[in-house]
């Protein structure tokens, strides 16, 4: 499949999105902020990647956090997965979030996020008064004791 993409500011050099294996399921996104940003203990901050996407239609781009940003260094996004929907045409922002307890500097260039494409399937809502019993039934949080 392809995915159309535009940089908003052509002499910006940040890498465009990128699978950094062979198999992997997510791009790299990186950031495209001009200064350093600095994400206090404790705060969000919008980053900005200079990219537009065109997902296309019956798909979704979903943004998720770098494993070695959560473990080094305490780095997430809060809404996370963050969806991308086919009719979108702003900039790509990442949510990033400081769980830690030391200031974190996001520099030009750094990769920050995971890019997943995923299909997405319409439902159409049915109201019913009968539907089928399960063994878990109603059961919620916690029910099997484990």
């Amino acid at each position: 499949m392809d995915l159309k993409l535009k940089k908003i500011d052509k002499s910006l050099n940040n890498p465009l999105p990128a699978y950094a294996t062979e198999h992997a399921a997510g791009m790299d996104i990186t950031s495209a902020g001009v200064d350093d940003i600095v994400l206090e203990p404790g705060t969000t901050g919008l980053i900005p990647t200079n990219l537009i996407l065109e997902v296309p239609i019956g798909y979704e781009a979903q943004i998720r956090p770098r494993s070695g940003l959560a473990l080094k260094h305490n780095i997430g996004i809060i809404n996370s997965p963050g969806t991308i929907d086919a009719d979108y045409r702003g900039e790509l922002k990442i949510l990033l979030t400081n769980f830690g307890k030391k200031p974190f500097t996001v520099k030009f260039g750094e990769r920050i996020a995971q890019m997943i494409i995923s299909k997405v399937e319409k439902a159409e809502l049915v109201i019913s008064e009968d539907l089928s019993d399960t063994t878990r039934s109603s059961g919620g949080f916690g029910h099997t004791g484990k």
